[in-house]
């Protein structure tokens, strides 16, 4: 097995895992405020970066904690969104609409640093964009649990755009541990102001979402996705992280008895397949044309 493939499969673990965390998410919230699960989340994840970053930091830099701090309120008000969301709508609906993340990205790149947005994109969104219309029932609003995923998905989408622009001037493992902070820190003065306190109900399904969300969905596959996607190519790692959703909807479905009406999935897939339109359309054209020139000389 190549060291490609190796990474490829890690990437579809990385996906997997990441749908897995929304179902126990949901339930931790049944007995929890959405500020508290974030902090304890948040703050425990920070700790644990922190450890690895005082043996794998290079240098302390403080543009990493500048840009930290924007990522982090960006970062913040994507997961308050989606924790919200998870409180009034299915598991399974909030990551099918969150995966509209991708669809977003090249039209937020184009407003932050006027990057030009590819046809694929375009057409990609429309798809995505009725897709989401079928999932919310085919209604003409959203409810606030919807609303709530899609405002998640455009802050995601901001934070992706702004991550790549800043990851390339600062240390990494600084950059990483400020985010984790200041989400804990916003999320703190939140369990306060509007939850009294981020003591948690300690029951069963409040250590099930810690352990899960903690553990593997930000600790786990974080170093995997740093570690694995230098061996493969951007294109492919967003195909396999359209796997998220997927992972989302059969744990939802399965587990947590969520029942989606056949319309709503059918808009599921149309969401999906407006992200692969959009991700892999530019790439797939750029392949056509290249195979074609070398056929070309090859006469």
């Amino acid at each position: 097995m190549t060291l490609q493939t190796k990474a490829d499969l890690a990437l579809i673990v990385v996906a997997l895992v990441w749908g897995i965390t929304f179902l126990p998410m949901g339930e931790a919230l049944k007995t929890n405020g959405v500020f508290v699960m974030l902090f304890w989340r948040f703050f425990l994840s920070g700790i644990f970066m922190s450890l690895v970053a005082l043996k794998l930091a290079k240098k302390f830099d403080i543009n990493s904690v500048k840009y930290g701090v924007v990522l982090g309120v960006v970062l913040f008000s994507s997961f308050a969104f989606q924790t919200f969301a998870l409180k009034l709508t299915y598991s399974s609906t909030v990551a099918f609409i969150t995966g509209l993340e991708c669809v977003m990205v090249p039209f937020i790149a184009a407003a932050c640093f006027r990057q030009g947005v590819s046809v694929f994109a375009i057409v990609g969104a429309f798809v995505a964009i009725f897709g989401l219309w079928f999932l919310s029932d085919a209604k003409l609003g959203l409810g606030f649990g919807e609303l709530f995923a899609l405002l998640c998905a455009v802050f995601y989408a901001l934070y992706t755009v702004l991550n790549g622009h800043f990851v390339v001037k600062c240390e990494l493992y600084t950059l990483v541990c400020t985010v984790f902070f200041v989400i804990a820190i916003i999320s703190f003065g939140c369990a306060f102001v509007f939850e009294n306190g981020v003591i948690p109900v300690l029951d069963e399904p409040f250590f099930r979402a810690i352990v899960i969300t903690v553990v593997f969905g930000t600790i786990f596959c974080y170093f995997l996705q740093t570690a694995m996607q230098r061996y493969t190519t951007a294109t492919k790692a967003a195909l396999f992280f359209s796997l998220e959703p997927v992972s989302a909807g059969f744990v939802g479905y399965y587990f947590g008895a969520e029942i989606l009406t056949l319309w709503q999935i059918f808009g599921a897939a149309m969401i999906i397949c407006g992200v692969l339109i959009s991700e892999l359309g530019a790439y797939l054209l750029s392949s056509f044309k290249t195979k074609s020139k070398e056929a070309n000389r090859s006469y």
